[in-house]
């Protein structure tokens, strides 16, 4: 009687960790597909910005762009001062974000969805600039809003972009949540600081791994780490970064070949 009672315990156990390690993962899965949603946003906006300079566009009459994502392809527009036409559109599919599979320097009326999005992207802009929110931009750095419709709600992100070779800018990052109407409905400060990671050392030695920590309010890697990361690692040999997480006491890492997030090891506690 009491083996079997040892045997049910134990199954039980190994259940319940079991179940605990699938959320996990189900959670880490799905903040690598946010992850890749917003690399596609932003990676197309600094190719087709290349491509749109590299014709000497007049940038005084420049109001920004919106992203229309698909199943199969990602479309970004540039706006005209008055956002109220297209400059210019190109497309990409997932499989190729630097060469676009359509390409046009045509002025033109805006879709329903390119006017949608521009709608819902001024507002909450205007919301940020009015409201007197905590969102601080740092010196050196530039902030990149990308803007996610999931049905009737919108996530906008800010995060950091820096001219600074070698660097990685992570920190200073917001989700701001908006309904239908752009209006916020709520929002929160990934990092409250700016974590620039420096791939090279003061001897010019490549740096090739980084650890920053999290505080209990970010218990996981955030989308716009990955994001981050995926955006300026390449140009400086780096390939995972590591996060320590104070909320679990677990570090996760990023595999950038892999696009996934592991989980590494934990922290023990001193007693």
């Amino acid at each position: 009687m009491r083996q079997s009672i040892i045997l049910f315990l134990l199954v039980l156990t190994f259940n319940n960790a079991f179940s605990q390690n699938e959320r996990i993962q189900f959670i880490l899965d799905s903040i690598v597909k946010e992850a890749d949603l917003m690399y596609k946003n932003e990676k197309v906006a600094w190719e087709s910005s290349d491509l749109l300079m590299a014709k000497k566009f007049d940038m005084t009459n420049y109001g920004g762009y919106v992203v229309t994502l698909s199943s199969d392809s990602i479309t970004i527009t540039h706006l005209n001062q008055n956002m109220d036409e297209s400059v210019a559109r190109f497309t990409y599919v997932s499989e190729d974000l630097k060469n676009p599979v359509i390409s046009s320097y045509k002025s033109s009326a805006l879709t329903s969805s390119e006017k949608e999005l521009q709608s819902i992207k001024f507002s909450i802009l205007e919301q940020l600039y009015n409201d007197k929110l905590d969102v601080i931009i740092p010196l050196d750095y530039s902030p990149n809003f990308v803007l996610i419709k999931d049905g009737q709600f919108f996530r906008l992100y800010i995060i950091m972009g820096t001219t600074q070779s070698g660097v990685i800018p992570f920190g200073k990052d917001y989700l701001f949540i908006a309904d239908a109407t752009g209006k916020i409905i709520s929002w929160k400060k990934l990092h409250s600081t700016m974590i620039p990671i420096k791939t090279q050392t003061a001897q010019s030695q490549k740096v090739f791994a980084s650890v920053h920590s999290h505080l209990p309010t970010t218990p996981y890697i955030p989308a716009t780490d990955i994001c981050t990361f995926r955006l300026y690692a390449p140009g400086c040999g780096m390939k995972t970064f590591t996060v320590f997480c104070t909320a679990t006491k677990q570090y996760y890492q990023y595999n950038m070949d892999e696009n996934k997030i592991e989980i590494i090891g934990q922290k023990l506690e001193q007693y």
